[in-house]
């Protein structure tokens, strides 16, 4: 019923691993984006990484921002521009910087943002880090620039976790939140499915079929060290966690069929939440933590429902269509996303909870297992263009799509990361 769960989806997968620059591919035009020049920060020739083409790249793709040309422009952090002739370029924001490589190897990143049509000197940062960190630096910086310029939390700086398959060879792998600096957090010749981040976003819970059945495992993301969580008779699968991390809620199928259960984030005797007659699975909390949303074909076909986190009585959340899966709850708690199976064509639906409309906003005919940034903006998902998997990024309207495609190989699975710690 899940197609994140089903093993025969993953094994369809051929191809090299991402691990090559990724573009973001911009489609699509917003209503309103605010235009910005991010100029060329001094230095960047001789920098390993060009910041100031990471940071426009990381704003267009928000949806927000439109870039305005700034190529040829010498000026850095203490530079006063003339901003009249920034008007007349109908920017409305301005970056500038510079990078410098220091003595040690490190390099002295510097910006400063300017609001063009106020004549404000908006702030800046100041960073000194290792070459490694040069696209992080990048990231923070665009986060800073979102922040000032639209009042919410940039999620450039978060990161991503997806799955590949190359040959029999399973990866799971942590990306920044463009996809770029891809790592190797587990490679199996078995199937890996459903990686959850924890909300601290130091962990990651996944299904591993090492011992060639379903097992979920919690993975420390900086040491690799994992401990056991569910490995009981049957299916252990479809890991989310509460909130608070302190709770998981798998899909077991230990006492007959595939029903929901709650455990211990250390492992422990799971809770069964509800009986049903049908398959339950794919549960995803709620931001408060009070509800879990869930599939179940208890109505006679897939649809999205959902529960008190303490169990109880479910109630169906889905309607329209015969065929909805893999509920993702945004962090603000408005939007649902889901996949509809359309005509044959599995599509990107989200639902505005209050209301309870709901709206395809893709074009694409197999998509899978969205999962929303931390600031409930964007929603990450993998589909199919030309043939092959990609990870995709869309504003919650559809309007504004970004492709985040390696240069061989088959992505599936996304979840992207929570804020991290400031």
């Amino acid at each position: 019923m899940s197609r994140r769960g089903a093993v025969a989806a993953l094994a369809a997968g051929v191809g090299a691993p991402a691990l090559a620059q990724f573009r973001v591919e911009i489609t699509g035009v917003g209503l309103t984006q605010l235009p910005i020049a991010i100029a060329p920060l001094r230095g960047e020739a001789q920098s390993p990484q060009k910041i100031s083409a990471i940071v426009q790249a990381d704003l267009e793709r928000s949806g927000r921002f439109v870039g305005v040309d700034a190529a040829g422009v010498a000026l850095d952090e203490t530079s006063r521009p003339d901003l009249s002739q920034w008007r007349q370029r109908k920017a409305d924001a301005l970056s500038t910087g510079s990078v410098t490589r220091l003595a040690d190897g490190r390099y002295d990143v510097r910006f400063r943002l300017w609001d063009v049509v106020k004549g404000q000197d908006l702030g800046g940062q100041s960073f000194v880090v290792t070459q490694g960190d040069l696209r992080l630096v990048a990231h923070r910086i665009a986060d800073f620039i979102y922040e000032k310029l639209t009042g919410e939390r940039g999620i450039f700086s978060t990161r991503i976790a997806y799955v590949t398959k190359v040959g029999s060879r399973y990866s799971l792998w942590v990306a920044d939140a463009d996809g770029e600096n891809a790592q190797s957090a587990l490679s199996s010749p078995e199937p890996i499915i459903s990686p959850a981040w924890s909300p601290t976003g130091t962990q990651l819970a996944y299904v591993s079929f090492e011992s060639r059945k379903p097992v979920v495992y919690v993975h420390d993301v900086a040491t690799g060290r994992r401990r056991l969580i569910a490995n009981f008779r049957g299916s252990n699968s479809a890991p989310a966690w509460s909130p608070d991390g302190r709770t998981l809620a798998v899909t077991l199928s230990r006492d007959g069929g595939s029903q929901l259960y709650t455990i211990d984030a250390n492992g422990g005797e799971p809770r069964r939440l509800m009986q049903s007659s049908g398959i339950d699975t794919e549960p995803a909390y709620s931001s408060d933590g009070r509800s879990i949303y869930f599939v179940s074909d208890r109505g006679g076909s897939p649809q999205v429902y959902r529960v008190a986190a303490g169990g109880g009585n479910a109630e169906r959340v889905t309607f329209s269509g015969n065929y909805n899966i893999s509920p993702a709850i945004s962090p603000d708690g408005q939007w649902l996303a889901y996949i509809s199976r359309v005509g044959g064509a599995f599509k990107l639906h989200v639902m505005d909870l209050k209301s309870g409309t709901a709206t395809a906003i893709t074009d694409t005919s197999d998509d899978e297992t969205p999962s929303f940034a931390p600031n409930s903006r964007l929603i990450l998902y993998a589909t199919q263009q030309q043939g092959r998997e990609a990870l995709m990024t869309t504003t919650l309207d559809g309007k504004i799509k970004a492709r985040l495609a390696g240069q061989g190989g088959d992505i599936r699975e996304p979840d992207w990361g929570p804020f991290q710690k400031q």
